[in-house]
């Protein structure tokens, strides 16, 4: 008959999305015939981790009994994924076997991967789990890979420690060394420094030749969050254009920075010793980029560009070139903020708050309305506009026609307002609009907008005229509105004239 040996429980958890759930690891010894077994929905990555188990206990010479050992993940209905697990199934081993005292784990939380020589290795979601620790009482300390040391202790409240060394893990679970802290990683003169700053990514809008009307529609953009489309012909400046907007937007806030972190460290984006994110994100991909990898998915589900452009700019670069699902895809992201992704092993929810930029030719070639360089049939031009769909289009707030370049322009010397200078305004107009609503513009609740936007009567009967004559929307109408609270904000003016609406409504003018 098997007889009992011992039993141990350590606390872990489990991302999934951006949510993170608690897992106990509870570790059941019998004696029999060895065998290793883990069960509760334990994935492939899991399961894997009996190998590494055994491979990096051999290694330091651990003694891992050769007893029947099995491993239940609680609660048993939730997926687990990855190899998070590693370490706190190991901890829990050693610990029913006598060799770590239980007192030891109380109150703490153990997530890592370990490797075949007794490393411990990064994992995915370090933040987002620190974050959930904070917030439970039941846990007073986070144990975890030094590698996620300085992402994990943005989370205030909760005591983070951690180390490269299973060896030296389990010395100082024994009293005998310490673990280390995020602030011993780095010398007091790097602790200081950090760029808090907007990345820019060597883009300034004086550099940019001409384009006053394009200009003018990014810093609108900037200080409200508006979506923006830019069409023109190749050359025109429409990319360099879209790279000037992140030096146009103030470095993040603390709870801004935490969120974009949180998201990218899910999506193994933060490089092993990085802490928190500062400037904004500006994600810009191809257009052949699938309709998963756009808005998120995947059977673990995992954030797309829309998320990892969160708080940040999503350039799309020849758009009507997007898949058509794609493209359709975006609308309900641009209108609500957030994605949620539902699959048969769960659901995840990620936020999805950007400045949409996009740029598009006028016709095929590029070369619409230039004299013997376009031939493109109408048939041909209305056709490639239909790419790019009518509600889509009404979910854009500002459409601007990039022409090209004069000789004149070129040959002058770089001229306008830097991005620094424009950033200023931007940052103004935004703490306005934080004072009076706690949002940007762009983010103004449906039932406060016509308090936030008052208009006068000269105002309101252009807005009439854009209705009646020029086919606005209801969804237009209110981003018109939008646009012209924020073309106040950047005047600092509290209340919203006919010269605001005027300028709003010409940008959502056919082009």
């Amino acid at each position: 008959m098997a007889k009992w040996v011992g039993s141990a429980s350590v606390m872990s958890a489990a991302v999934m999305g951006l949510d993170v759930r608690p897992v106990s690891v509870e570790v059941s010894l019998i004696r029999g015939t060895p065998l290793m077994q883990i069960v509760g929905l334990a994935q492939s990555a899991v399961r894997e981790g009996r190998e590494r188990i055994r491979a990096a206990a051999a290694q330091l010479g651990l003694h891992v009994p050769g007893l029947r050992i099995t491993v239940n993940l609680a609660p048993a209905d939730l997926p687990k994924t990855g190899a998070a697990l590693d370490l706190p199934i190991m901890l829990g081993i050693l610990c029913a076997n006598g060799d770590l005292p239980q007192d030891a784990l109380d109150g703490t939380l153990a997530v890592g991967e370990l490797g075949l020589d007794g490393s411990v290795r990064s994992i995915r979601g370090a933040l987002p789990i620190a974050l959930f620790a904070a917030a439970n009482p039941q846990v007073a300390r986070l144990l975890l890979p030094v590698a996620n040391l300085r992402e994990a202790s943005a989370a205030e409240g909760i005591a983070v420690g951690g180390s490269e060394s299973l060896t030296h893990i389990l010395a100082a679970l024994n009293g005998e060394a310490r673990l280390r802290g995020p602030m011993t990683l780095l010398s007091p003169s790097v602790r200081t420094t950090g760029s808090r700053g907007p990345d820019d990514g060597g883009f300034d809008l004086s550099a940019v030749k001409g384009q006053s009307a394009a200009k003018r529609a990014l810093e609108i953009a900037a200080a409200g969050g508006h979506n923006v489309l830019l069409s023109g012909c190749p050359g025109a400046g429409k990319t360099s254009l879209a790279r000037c907007l992140p030096g146009l937007l103030p470095a993040l806030e603390i709870r801004e920075a935490v969120d974009v972190t949180a998201i990218h460290s899910v999506a193994g984006l933060v490089a092993d010793g990085s802490g928190l994110k500062r400037a904004r994100p500006f994600r810009a991909p191809h257009h052949s980029i699938s309709e998963a990898g756009l808005i998120g998915g995947g059977t673990r589900p995992r954030p797309g560009e829309v998320s990892l452009a969160h708080h940040g700019v999503l350039f799309l670069d020849e758009l009507p070139e997007f898949g058509r699902r794609t493209l359709e895809a975006l609308r309900q992201p641009i209108e609500e903020g957030q994605v949620r992704i539902v699959r048969a092993a769960g659901s995840a929810s990620f936020p999805a708050e950007f400045t949409l930029v996009a740029a598009m030719n006028p016709c095929p070639c590029g070369f619409l309305g230039t004299p013997g360089r376009c031939r493109c049939l109408e048939e041909t031009v209305r056709r490639y506009r239909r790419r790019v769909s009518g509600p889509l289009l009404d979910r854009i707030d500002m459409l601007v026609d990039v022409p090209a370049v004069r000789w004149e322009q070129l040959a002058e010397a770089a001229s306008g307002d830097t991005s620094a200078v424009v950033r200023a305004r931007v940052s103004k107009a935004r703490a306005r609009a934080a004072r009076r609503h706690g949002t940007i513009n762009a983010r103004i609740p449906p039932v406060r907008l016509e308090e936030a936007c008052r208009v006068g009567r000269g105002g309101r009967s252009l807005l009439r005229k854009a209705v009646t004559h020029l086919g606005l929307t209801a969804r237009g109408y209110h981003r018109a509105l939008r646009v012209a609270r924020t073309i106040a904000d950047l005047e600092g003016r509290g209340r919203v004239s006919e010269d605001h609406v005027a300028e709003a409504i010409r940008f959502r003018g056919p082009q």
